[in-house]
């Protein structure tokens, strides 16, 4: 069974910065097909950026380019999210996400049948 296990949540002022890890365990690795989530209470659970292909390419949301960046250490299994340039509209529970067959393209949150459990991110201004 796949585990995703996030870490590294926590509080920052705006404009502070965070790294989320996702380590992942059971997982096909090499097929990389992966994506962080996050979500605010009462609204839905969406994407902020996609891994695929194998880890060759990847796709931000528009409200996150230029500040988040997300990375890889094959050896470890982990998926990495660094966050920079923080705002309080960046307040979420983020959740990493993985689907077990090679992907040639981003997926909506339902078409990715693995998750972590979560790690809350709150920034202040």
């Amino acid at each position: 069974q796949v585990q995703l296990a996030e870490s590294g949540g926590g509080s920052v002022q705006a404009g502070g910065s965070l790294r989320l890890a996702c380590a992942a365990s059971d997982y096909a690795w090499r097929n990389k097909c992966m994506a962080w989530f996050r979500q605010v209470p009462g609204e839905e659970r969406k994407a902020v950026v996609w891994i695929y292909a194998g880890g060759r390419f990847t796709r931000y949301v528009e409200s996150v380019k230029g500040r988040f960046t997300i990375s890889q250490d094959d050896a470890q299994k982990t998926m990495y999210l660094q966050m920079s340039s923080l705002r309080p509209d960046d307040t979420a529970t983020y959740y990493c996400a993985a689907r077990g067959a090679l992907c040639d393209r981003p997926f909506g949150r339902h078409q990715y049948p693995f998750w972590g459990q979560g790690t809350q991110v709150t920034v202040s201004s």
